[in-house]
């Protein structure tokens, strides 16, 4: 039953002055359940109310001392005979319960780890999920501090929000605690069990930590210099930006077992996807994505955890913060150049996307327009993020950062553990500014779309520039020589629909947005579209190079730009790219966007080999091996060379680059795709590999089969009742092949009929099932059957998703 806003207004204006006091019985989790005891102090003015609760049993209640009868109905716990009207009558209510573990990753999560067979629970919460975990008042604005406890077996440590200890055995249980924490939404609890793999420091007078599981322990002292210097770095640089301290006591980091975010704030102990930790080589890339990872959560405990959002209209005022400040203090603090050309060629295109569909929403609707948390649940979207981080870019070259940073220490002081709303950030802004906070606020955040910037040409040859659309813009323009050497620009000023005249830049090739300082599209004028389709490796700088390459993405999702040309310019200019995070966008959007969207199902197998001699190319070109590593991915999945593919398996690397695990498994799946890897060769890749990813690269590969029998079978492996939401991931990504048209096509139709249900096992799973939409071109019967087959579904979460495909293949 989801929280409506309406519920929430009622129970927050009742409820108050909330504390939890919680002790976890997780001993023997092979037991499939945990024992809990709940006490929950809270002031009440109303009569009644209630508490959520998912799935409990063997549920009993004490209410102010007296033994109730539950009245539950296996989501809410109603509490009854409260304070009267007018009054604010203090209680306590005591809840003994059973709930069970999960697999999906979606409340106390239990995995038992392959390669050791270690077992481990954690609990992963956020939105609509505490209430799985524990019973609670599940929303941002009844913050409370958590004192929790926890009982385990020998053997085992524990992580929570609050620092950890050992208070004592009983025979083969040990018993914990933590210390009480300041006021925290629920949605930001964790506690985890298990063999955890430790490496513990002290910094600014706090104990600092990464944790991983056992079998992960090498990973993790091969990667922890870099880790430690990476968390020091970014807390002393926020340090220095924000005037309030960091408000918790402790800042521990673990990469656990199914997380299904690629991390979550949860303070005291942020956990990330263990996937952060790979086996093997640790890229250039991937490092810089885990420091953007790191500072993006580190914010978080400014913006979300000390200030928190009041209700879900406001996600960004965490979201886009943390996104706009993960970028920034990756390459300002933790050294990592050229962040915002990752962020220019990913999350930024996947911004345009979202904001062409009918799902799109503003950075900041209003809190009528999410009128319950499953509406929420659909705004944890590239608007709330991506959007979100480009317009809070945009907003500090337009007031300054000296200026922007002032009104957001006004914003956090003002309101530390506290709520906030969009109006209570704009007073802060205005009062540190004397620009108009309130007016930009309005254009930015509480509209949708985006503004085109387009270029025309006078007959002088002078770049003349007009808005389409409303905001204010202030934007670097760039302007190049024929040979695409830079030769200055100008900082320019759209606020309003007046074209303005670029006279000195009088027949120069030029290029809008040069620096990525706004969140808008470019339109090029022919002269200077013509330059860089034909010569864009000139253009030294690689922030401006994918400015470029996200025009001709955009151009493909318009149709402005056809597939064939498209792919023309990829074989064209990616062989000769120079920067190794401009090949992998390149790569993804084209294998994972264009291909399935935009190449008809005949032509594909051309379009791949047609790929597949770009990445070749590109590699035989490559200076070093990141670059290398990285036409590797892309021709892993495209060539059809059997014999080259088995000797970077014989030799566990390519063509001489160290590569890693996940990267062999991609192997194994490309070429049992082509047809040369059969279950018994997957079996004994599978036993070679012994861990997780292993398991689920097998059932990738195995799916990944082009026969009519290995497709039925990975069907059968995809919908058994208990599979787990990864292994429903993995084995779907293996069944879609663009080269496999034909014997998939059924798979379609049988999709769309069993999706609804599947996405009724929770919100985990519908994200799922959503994210396994069939990922090969769809004629127009199919996407008339998609069409039809929406009005069957009731997840809120499957139906955004399959609007947004029908969106993006139209």
């Amino acid at each position: 039953m989801s929280l409506t806003l309406a519920e929430a207004r009622a129970r927050a204006a009742a409820v108050s002055h909330v504390a939890y006091d919680l002790a976890f019985d997780l001993t023997r989790p092979e037991r499939g359940d945990y024992g809990l005891r709940a006490t929950v102090a809270f002031a009440c003015r109303e009569d009644e109310t209630f508490l959520e609760l998912v799935g409990a049993r063997e549920v009993s209640l004490v209410l102010d001392g007296r033994p109730v009868e539950p009245d539950y109905d296996g989501a809410r716990l109603r509490l009854r005979g409260l304070a009267g009207p007018g009054s604010a009558g203090e209680h306590e209510v005591v809840v003994t319960a059973r709930l069970p573990y999960v697999t999906d990753g979606d409340g106390m999560h239990t995995f038992t780890d392959p390669a050791d067979g270690a077992r481990y629970v954690c609990a992963y919460v956020g939105m609509d999920v505490a209430q799985k975990v524990f019973p609670c008042f599940d929303q941002n604005d009844l913050k409370a501090p958590f004192t929790v406890r926890a009982s385990t077996d020998q053997g085992v440590t524990v992580l929570g929000n609050g620092r950890a200890s050992r208070d004592g055995e009983d025979g083969d249980v040990v018993h914990w605690s933590f210390t009480t924490t300041p006021p925290l939404p629920p949605a930001m609890f964790v506690v985890g069990a298990g063999p955890w793999h430790t490496r513990a420091w002290e910094h600014a007078g706090l104990p600092f930590a990464w944790h991983c599981r056992a079998s992960l322990a090498a990973e993790l002292d091969r990667d922890i210099d870099e880790l430690q210097a990476t968390t020091n770095a970014c807390f002393d640089h926020y340090a220095g930006l924000f005037e309030e301290p960091m408000p918790f006591d402790s800042y521990e980091q673990a990469f656990v077992p199914g997380q299904n975010w690629g991390a979550l704030e949860t303070p005291g102990c942020v956990t990330y996807r263990d996937e952060l930790l790979p086996r093997g080589r640790t890229t250039d890339r991937l490092r810089a994505n885990r420091a953007t990872t790191i500072a993006h959560e580190m914010a978080h405990m400014w913006f979300g955890d000390l200030v928190t959002m009041t209700w879900w209209e406001d996600t960004w005022l965490q979201e886009s913060f943390a996104d706009y400040m993960g970028y920034r203090v990756a390459e300002d603090a933790a050294g990592h150049a050229g962040r915002l050309v990752a962020f220019e060629t990913t999350r930024k295109v996947n911004a345009y996307n979202a904001d062409a569909r009918r799902s799109t929403h503003p950075v900041a609707p209003l809190a009528d327009d999410v009128p319950d948390v499953d509406a929420a649940a659909t705004n944890f979207d590239m608007i709330s993020y991506a959007k979100g981080n480009a317009a809070l870019r945009q907003l500090v070259v337009w007031l300054g950062d000296e200026t922007f940073l002032a009104g957001v220490n006004r914003y956090l002081s003002r309101h530390r553990f506290g709520n906030t709303v969009l109006a209570d950030f704009v007073a802060a802004l205005d009062a540190a500014s004397d620009r108009d906070a309130v007016a930009w606020a309005q254009a930015w955040l509480r509209s949708t779309g985006f503004d085109t910037v387009h270029v025309r040409r006078d007959e002088d040859g002078v770049p003349v520039l007009r808005r389409a659309g409303t905001r204010p813009h202030r934007l670097w323009v760039a302007a190049y020589d024929d040979d695409l050497s830079p030769v200055g620009g100008e900082l320019v000023d759209l606020a309003d629909d007046e074209p303005v005249r670029l006279d000195a830049l009088a027949g120069r090739v030029v290029l809008p947005n040069a620096r990525s300082d706004t969140y808008a599209q470019v339109a090029l004028d022919d002269r200077s579209a013509s330059a860089f389709a034909d010569g864009l490796p000139r253009l030294a700088d690689p922030l401006a190079r994918a400015v470029v390459w996200g025009s001709w993405f955009a151009g493909v999702r318009t149709g402005a730009l056809g597939a064939e040309d498209y792919l023309g310019l990829v074989a064209r200019h990616l062989p000769r790219e120079t920067e190794p995070m401009i090949v992998t966008s390149v790569v993804n959007r084209t294998l994972t966007s264009v291909l399935a969207t935009r190449v008809p199902a005949d032509a594909a197998p051309a379009a791949v080999a047609r790929l597949a001699e770009a990445f070749d190319e590109g590699l035989a070109a490559a200076g070093d091996d990141e670059l290398r590593l990285a036409f590797v991915e892309g021709l892993a999945a495209t060539t059809r060379d059997a014999g080259r593919l088995r000797r970077w398996l014989d030799a566990d690397a390519a063509d001489g680059v160290a590569w890693y695990a996940a990267l062999r498994w991609s192997v194994v799946a490309r070429l049992a795709a082509i047809g040369e890897a059969d279950a018994a060769f997957v079996e004994a890749e599978r036993r070679r590999d012994g861990t997780v990813d292993g398991e689920l690269g097998a059932a990738r590969a195995l799916a990944a089969r082009p026969g009519a029998d290995a497709k039925a079978a990975a069907w059968a492996a995809a919908t058994e009742p208990d599979v787990s939401n990864r292994r429903f991931q993995w084995v779907m990504r293996g069944l879609w092949d663009v080269e496999q048209a034909a014997v998939l096509a059924p798979y379609v139709d049988r999709y769309l009929a069993a999706a609804p249900g599947l996405a009724e096992r929770g919100q985990a799973f519908a994200q799922a099932v959503g994210g396994a939409f069939p990922a090969v071109h769809l004629d127009a019967a199919q996407l008339a059957a998609v069409e039809q087959a929406l009005a069957g579904v009731s997840s809120t979460i499957l139906r955004r998703d399959w609007e947004d495909e029908l969106d993006d293949r139209r």
